[in-house]
């Protein structure tokens, strides 16, 4: 005990700021240009910035802003990164000449979260030889000491069913791999990273929602573990991972966060009211170095999921999985955060430079005296718009029937820009153009912005480097089809 109060006090000594980094993803089919975004992290102080899409244009945005990039190697890109040459002509085409353009590469995230059977359909086990081969690669070329290769993973490698974090150990299936990922990390000074997502472990836990924010109002707690006590899901979760690191052999490596968010829309608890709860405690924490009850006074780098929303992001664990951002499409703010972590009450920066598309709506025109045609292009549009705002829980759930499908109309009108050409506002005659703002409350019924570049058709490339959907459009329309019919 003594032991490691001393370890404490060295490492307090020499600590620096917990960090506020935040993820970008660009899964939209109206997006903001990279160098838009680029510039909203500068006005907005932001340093470190993690991109799951990796593409040229992306990573040119980035030169000589000093910010600290993380990119990543996607899941089903593992399996062509077998041997030390096909690491060192990853690291050349991703890295070195980017390093050379003045391109600050902090991180290389081996996969997504590789190791997570809730998330993907499987898991990809040759993560942790492909993250032997690229931090050799960056070794070799000289740059290991600059950029560090790691693993994300979800708090699913953890064995289920723990109720307090000392009894959390990794999972049986994997925790060899877990054992010599966390060697190779240890050799090289490199970070072990944990994504979390406190909204999914309350409901999955059937845990009080309070317990997933950090400001003090949750009527649980964990008060017996060791004389520790917890009383939210980012304490709890946090040394739950680091108790699992200490009996696979690593208690001493450094745990950054690398995905930590509260979504606003299509779950229960998903609003803006709660995630601007949620970062105003979580934010302050981070920059004041408090640490965890098992780790205290010890920073924690924390990265934001996300900037803005997505979508066409995949839905496996729910319809919020398109409404992470802390921005909406557009770049404007959804909600007061402070991310410089000072906990006042202001919103951030609005992104720069944006055009909307004209401001006019298309809506349904009332006729239903074909319920059956009505159905079909209800459908038809949500499988080209995206609906989820419509679910159970979601900022359009009180719509009614004609709004229902005005919203639906309305999705699939924006992203096809508005076009006359494409008949856009057509759906068989049922639709009709309107210069007036249906919103209604909660609900926004969008205009999109302009698009700026070239979107590639499909949910995800992977030539871009983005994440592959796991989820069919028949699954996302499922809830919506029950949403029609009980208005039927």
């Amino acid at each position: 005990m003594a032991l490691r109060f001393i370890t404490l006090l060295l490492i307090s000594a020499n600590v620096v700021d917990g960090i506020i980094g935040m993820n970008w993803g660009r899964m939209s089919y109206q997006r903001l240009i990279p160098s838009t975004v680029v510039d909203l992290f500068l006005q907005n102080g932001i340093s470190e910035v993690k991109v799951f899409s990796a593409s040229e244009n992306v990573m040119k945005a980035f030169s000589e802003t000093g910010i600290g990039l993380t990119i990543s190697i996607p899941n089903e890109s593992l399996k062509d990164i077998m041997s030390t040459n096909d690491a060192r002509s990853w690291v050349q085409r991703k890295v070195t000449r980017f390093l050379e353009d003045k391109v600050d590469i902090k991180y290389v995230n081996v996969g997504a979260e590789p190791f997570s059977p809730s998330f993907w359909n499987q898991t990809f086990d040759g993560a942790v030889d492909v993250l032997r081969l690229i931090q050799d690669a960056l070794n070799e070329v000289g740059y290991g000491s600059k950029t560090k290769a790691t693993i994300p993973h979800l708090t699913d490698v953890l064995k289920p069913n723990h109720t307090k974090p000392s009894q959390a150990d990794f999972r049986d299936d994997i925790k060899d791999k877990m054992i010599k990922s966390l060697q190779i990390l240890k050799e090289n000074n490199s970070p072990v990273t944990v994504d979390m997502i406190p909204i999914y472990f309350v409901k999955e836990n059937n845990v009080d929602t309070e317990f997933a924010f950090m400001d003090g109002n949750s009527t649980y707690f964990v008060v017996d573990d060791n004389g520790l006590n917890y009383t939210n899901a980012f304490d709890f979760m946090y040394d739950s991972f680091l108790w699992a690191m200490k009996k696979a052999g690593a208690p001493d490596l450094k745990l950054l966060v690398g995905q930590i968010g509260w979504p606003t829309d299509g779950y229960p608890d998903a609003n803006i009211a709660n995630a601007q709860r949620f970062y105003k405690s979580l934010l302050p924490k981070v920059t004041s170095n408090r640490g965890t009850p098992f780790r205290p006074g010890v920073p924690i780098d924390t990265y934001i999921h996300s900037l803005c929303d997505e979508n066409k992001m995949k839905t496996k664990f729910g319809a919020f999985q398109r409404h992470w951002g802390i921005y909406r499409n557009d770049g404007e703010p959804k909600f007061k955060i402070d991310l410089s972590g000072q906990g006042r009450d202001i919103y951030p920066a609005t992104a720069k430079g944006v055009t909307y598309m004209p401001k006019r709506w298309c809506i349904f025109n009332g006729d239903k005296s074909n319920l059956t045609k009505v159905k079909y292009e209800f459908e038809s549009a949500c499988q080209v718009g995206d609906c989820t705002s419509l679910e159970p829980g979601g900022s359009c759930s009180h719509l009614d029937f004609n709004q229902n499908v005005s919203y639906a109309f309305n999705r699939k009108f924006q992203i096809q820009a508005q076009s006359e050409d494409d008949n856009a506002c057509k759906f068989d005659g049922l639709a009709k153009v309107v210069p007036e703002n249906p919103s209604n409350g909660s609900c926004i019924f969008p205009v999109d912005i302009l698009q700026a570049e070239d979107i590639v058709e499909g949910y995800f490339t992977r030539r871009n480097g983005e994440r592959l959907p796991r989820v069919s459009k028949l699954a996302m329309l499922l809830p919506l089809l029950i949403i029609f019919i009980a208005f039927i």
